[in-house]
């Protein structure tokens, strides 16, 4: 594993965290609430981007626009039932999602639960460290790379896996922020 590879895995370790922070709710609506939502359309399990739009309306209320009318109910069942605690209402073509204000209880819970989530990725990109860490050790073993070099490889490792730790504990911070604003 290179140096490039390392980083590539630590990078996708990171997007992941990403990926996961922005379903997580916060004090105010965002679209991307509803991206983890799955519903059966046509027969089959769909994502809500492949079905609909969701835009934020009024400050505290998503507004779901389905591509096919028809799928209306489909969507409100499929929000039910992703246990994200909304009470989707069908009104004609569009599906509201009123949000309710989170309580201090409910905000804390998704800091603590976006705060686990960070130190699973951390654990994720340590682990990426000690798997480049044993192949750069093998390297050495096999007389493919000098001694000066492994250390100097080791401690490239290291301070990759410092900047990518303090990544996540930023990003951590800063949605921790955003989900306490009342």
């Amino acid at each position: 594993m290179t140096i490039n590879e390392c980083k590539q895995n630590m990078q996708k370790a990171l997007d992941h965290y990403q990926e996961e922070l922005k379903g997580m709710r916060t004090g105010r609506p965002s679209p991307s609430m509803l991206d983890n939502v799955s519903l059966e359309v046509y027969g089959t399990e769909m994502r809500m981007r492949e079905v609909a739009t969701v835009a934020v309306a009024d400050g505290n209320q998503l507004v779901v626009t389905p591509f096919d009318p028809s799928t209306a109910n489909s969507i409100a069942k499929g929000i039910e039932k992703a246990n994200l605690n909304l009470l989707p209402a069908v009104d004609g073509h569009i599906v509201r999602v009123p949000i309710p204000p989170m309580t201090e209880e409910r905000r804390k819970e998704i800091a603590k639960e976006a705060r686990e989530k960070g130190e699973k990725t951390k654990v994720t990109i340590r682990d990426v460290r000690r798997k480049s860490n044993d192949e750069v050790k093998k390297q050495k073993a096999d007389g493919e790379v000098t001694e000066d070099e492994q250390k100097k490889n080791e401690k490239q490792i290291q301070d990759l896996t410092d900047q990518f730790c303090k990544k996540v504990d930023e990003l951590f911070t800063a949605k921790e922020k955003d989900i306490m604003a009342v």
